[in-house]
């Protein structure tokens, strides 16, 4: 059983006194490459969202599209919220670099990759907030005619997408549910997409018990990451965690747009993301189901280049272009 497991020893992280936890899980990173070298696809900068709040942003852009001749036409911008497990630094990872190089040439599009902040120093929703800033980032560079260039001049806001994996594809969902709140026009989320997105719940379901020792997630670790993460005092039935419960968000859920939501089999959260598509079906939600029989969760670590998943989340943006 996954008791046998040390969950704090398996997620690499101590917890400290008062609050805060040691983050011993230290994975390659890499630097932003803004100047054009010969043959490079793919550049990226770096840009302080918010510096009370130390987050950054990092945007991806394909060079095919500054040295192409079509000025006038724009490319849509993608929200890309990388997988942490709400715990784990990876915006700027090598995996995320590669995931999100891939993405900006495939598509093409601007990606815009999230540092949002991490549990248990910041509880969820503040990974939601860190989200909607950045949303709000973009709109204002784009109206602004001495914005940052490659949003001013090139990206294309009425057409942005949010994609998550993980962590990042709840953090999805949440922002799109606020998003229905706020007037961002001209700024227009087409669509949202979520890839293996990170449910939770008291009850197990049949994929959790079945995966009580998954090699890539055993339930005791996902346990500890939700009460780590979740607002003190909530159990894994907070709807933060768990969607299915009627809370404040359910009226908004027929109204966020498009979605693809993506899961596989080998997974213990299968059954969670399942249940979710169907619930979105359920509030009239036009959704794009992909659950693959083969496959684990976090399977782009292992292949970040996976062409079967950048032909999907391509397909899906161009089907619901504006």
């Amino acid at each position: 059983m996954s008791s046998n497991i040390n969950p704090y020893e398996y997620c690499k992280i101590v917890c400290n006194p008062k609050g805060s936890i040691t983050r011993n899980l230290r994975l390659p990173t890499i630097k932003a490459n803004h100047v054009a070298c010969p043959g490079d696809p793919v550049l990226s900068k770096d840009f302080t969202l918010n510096a009370k709040k130390k987050t950054c942003i990092r945007v991806y852009m394909p060079t095919t599209k500054l040295t192409s001749n079509d000025g006038d036409t724009r490319i849509p911008i993608i929200f890309f919220y990388p997988r942490t497990g709400w715990i784990q630094l990876n915006w700027d990872s090598i995996f995320t670099n590669l995931h999100c190089s891939k993405l900006a040439l495939e598509v093409p599009a601007i990606v815009v990759d999230v540092e949002y902040r991490l549990a248990p120093e910041n509880r969820i929703p503040a990974q939601y907030e860190d989200a909607m800033d950045t949303i709000l980032w973009v709109r204002e560079h784009a109206l602004d005619p001495n914005g940052e260039q490659w949003i001013r001049d090139y990206g294309d806001i009425s057409s942005c997408y949010q994609y998550g994996c993980s962590s990042g594809g709840n953090i999805a969902f949440f922002v799109a549910l606020k998003a229905t709140e706020m007037e961002l026009q001209p700024l227009r989320i087409a669509g949202n997409i979520m890839n293996q997105p990170m449910f939770g719940g008291m009850q197990r379901t049949n994929s959790e018990l079945m995966n009580p020792m998954n090699q890539v997630l055993p339930l005791c670790a996902l346990d500890l990451v939700w009460e780590l993460s979740l607002p003190e005092g909530e159990d894994r039935d907070h709807w933060y965690c768990n969607p299915m419960v009627e809370g404040s968000h359910t009226s908004a859920i027929s109204k966020i747009g498009s979605c693809l939501v993506i899961g596989f089999c080998g997974g213990p959260m299968i059954d969670r993301q399942q249940d979710f598509a169907q619930m979105l079906v359920r509030h009239g939600v036009q959704i794009d189901g992909r659950f693959d029989t083969v496959g684990l969760h976090g399977i782009e670590f292992i292949n970040p280049k996976m062409d079967a998943l950048f032909g999907i989340i391509k397909d899906f943006i161009l089907r619901n272009q504006p």
